[in-house]
């Protein structure tokens, strides 16, 4: 029997009067990597702000299970605390808090109630993470994303992931807006995350992050409907026919 993380059905999602996630069935295997591939206005990180309980987009009909608990009976704390993770796709800069700040705190949070956080490991942790995804350790003491560029604020994501290790990783457009060399960085960062205890959903719009970290399934999604599903061949046909020929039948159907 399959050991799910995240179950899906007949998902829908609202945003005020307008439905952007109409039904979708999706279920996410522990060990897994799930591409999210679809054009611009899909619906992809309306999809994930949603299962991350964001306010604004409303699960309206269907069920989402993470680990076989209703999450929509959890709040947004509660989500990240279980092991739920999202790495946003414009993240938010909050000037006054340094990221070892942000670090220890978010850690301390997990840690409540189970073996205590020491400065060794805490510093342990860190390190790794900062070699792993060649960063200047003098980033732990400059306030979060605040001044970073684009692919500083992507590996302070990825920091967060290796750190917090969460049980799903949701990332979100991960690789826009990167150089091919810090592309690389960020897939590497996501591979040492990979392991029989941890599951991913990569949302993309492109082949080229997925050169580097092969998923076991890819979805495609258009107009809030997952409308094809298969193995990385369709990633790569979606990299030389585009999503036009899947938008196409959406609308011929």
């Amino acid at each position: 029997m399959a050991d799910l993380i995240l179950e899906l059905k007949d998902l829908h999602v609202s945003v005020g009067e307008t439905e952007i996630i109409r039904g979708i069935d999706l279920t996410i295997e522990r060990g897994s990597v799930h591409a999210l591939m679809g054009p611009n206005g899909s619906g992809k990180s309306s999809l994930s702000l949603a299962l991350m309980g964001h306010p604004k987009y409303r699960i309206t009909r269907g069920v989402a299970r993470f680990e076989g608990r209703d999450i929509l009976e959890m709040s947004p704390d509660a989500r990240s605390l279980a092991g739920m993770f999202l790495c946003f796709q414009y993240p938010s800069s909050v000037p006054g808090v340094s990221v070892a700040n942000f670090m220890r705190n978010t850690l301390m949070a997990r840690h409540k109630g189970a073996a205590p956080l020491t400065p060794a490991k805490f510093k342990s942790l860190l390190d790794d993470a900062t070699k792993r995804l060649k960063m200047d350790p003098a980033v732990l003491g400059r306030y979060v994303n605040d001044g970073f560029s684009g692919g500083e604020k992507k590996r302070l994501e990825m920091m967060q992931m290796l750190v917090l290790k969460p049980t799903l990783a949701i990332l979100d457009e991960t690789d826009s807006g990167l150089d091919i060399d810090a592309l690389k960085v960020i897939a590497a960062g996501i591979e040492a995350y990979r392991s029989p205890e941890h599951a991913v959903l990569l949302i993309t719009h492109y082949q080229r992050i997925l050169n580097y970290v092969k998923p076991d399934v890819v979805h495609v999604l258009v107009k809030g409907q997952i409308v094809q599903e298969g193995g990385f061949e369709l990633a790569e046909r979606l990299e030389s026919g585009g999503y036009d020929p899947f938008t196409k039948d959406l609308v011929g159907a």
